[in-house]
């Protein structure tokens, strides 16, 4: 099928390229005796002048595949057509169309070295005679050289200009998805890597004083491992085709707390109102916003504490995360960029920072989605 498909896609493009010949000989043909008719001075047409209207009027055919040739063979026609002595009239019509082909698919320095011979072969007729000398039998002919190439050029500077554009817009595309899988990675690793360096910590600690301590530790290590392992295969879920599984939400952050219960931080979790359905961006962003500043509680936290509060409101869901610290002293690291990158990118508000004795962070995200 494709490459029937393929067969008539050629095909297809062969009539086109052969419909803009076929008709400038048409028109050639057609108007050569009307043309004929009300010219006075010029030489009366003929077998050889409606020889070259039909061998100028077929070099456009060739104008996608030779362009440069085809031009210079075209002008080389129309101005024998014109010193022998024939009137002016369509047949200078391929001329254009091959001065604008030449123009349009290449950059103007490369252009203008086929236009300028182009142009004074067309010209030719003015020395010999026919057009008569001086300004008036010069400005016909440059006018069908100059304005094709100008419109050409000025085409081809569009197509050039929408191309940078598409792929300038297909780079941000990319940066953006490439940032956001960076963002999920290091949301889904950094909270079990925080969750199991704690564990490790303990398990290291009590593994001569206390073995049975130590093996919970050590147990605790195992399902994080395995919670963290399976959260990113639902992240890299989303960027491979097929079934897909559930992406995190905050119908899973009991789930998420106890987990951080395990790793050793008490967690005090809090949720009033009403729960609604949140679109699947927003419940994902509201999700990573409690995970990620859990996961700084357990990192950099001296006090394991912490109080996750959730109010579920009818136009969005307000969250607010607090653990005790005595350290004032902050700068937003890429885990905090992250949370206010997806906030703000669905149009609610974040803010994170120290107040006397606690670290604070809080976010509103909107139902209805920008």
């Amino acid at each position: 099928m494709r490459r029937a498909a393929r067969v008539r896609d050629r095909g297809g493009m062969h009539l086109r390229a052969a419909a803009v010949p076929a008709a400038l000989v048409t028109v050639g043909l057609v108007t050569l005796p009307l043309i004929d008719r009300y010219s006075a001075v010029d030489r009366p047409v003929d077998g050889l002048a409606a020889t070259l209207v039909v061998t100028v009027a077929a070099m456009p055919a060739l104008r996608r595949r030779w362009p440069a040739p085809a031009l210079l063979a075209a002008a080389s026609g129309a101005s024998a057509y014109l010193i022998i002595g024939y009137p002016y009239g369509p047949i200078l019509l391929p001329v254009a169309i091959c001065v604008y082909a030449v123009a349009r698919g290449r950059n103007p320095r490369r252009a203008a070295v086929w236009a300028v011979p182009a142009l004074i072969l067309l010209l030719g007729h003015v020395l010999v005679g026919g057009a008569g000398p001086g300004v008036a039998g010069l400005i016909p002919g440059t006018a069908w050289v100059i304005v094709p190439f100008t419109l050409g050029a000025a085409r081809r500077l569009v197509v050039e200009a929408q191309q940078r554009e598409r792929a300038e817009a297909e780079r941000r595309i990319v940066d953006a998805e490439r940032l956001r899988l960076a963002q999920e990675v290091h949301d889904v690793v950094g909270h079990g890597l925080a969750a199991i360096q704690m564990q490790a910590d303990i398990a290291l600690h009590l593994r001569a004083t206390r073995p049975a301590m130590a093996h919970e530790a050590l147990a605790a290590i195992s399902a994080a491992s395995a919670e963290a392992l399976d959260e990113l295969r639902v992240t890299l879920a989303a960027i491979t085709p097929g079934d897909r599984a559930p992406a995190a939400g905050l119908a899973r952050v009991g789930d998420l707390c106890e987990r951080v219960r395990t790793a050793g931080v008490a967690v005090d979790l809090a949720v009033e109102g009403e729960p609604h359905p949140l679109p699947a961006a927003a419940d994902l962003a509201a999700y990573r916003v409690v995970q990620e500043a859990l996961t700084n509680v357990v990192k950099h936290s001296p006090h394991p504490r912490a109080r996750v509060a959730i109010h579920h409101r009818p136009r969005g869901v307000d969250l607010r995360i607090t653990n005790q610290t005595w350290d004032t002293a902050h700068a937003d690291g890429f885990g905090i960029t992250g949370m206010r990158r997806r906030v703000e990118h669905l149009g609610g508000c974040f803010a994170a920072g120290p107040a006397p004795g606690v670290f604070t962070v809080t976010a509103t995200i909107p139902r209805e989605l920008p």
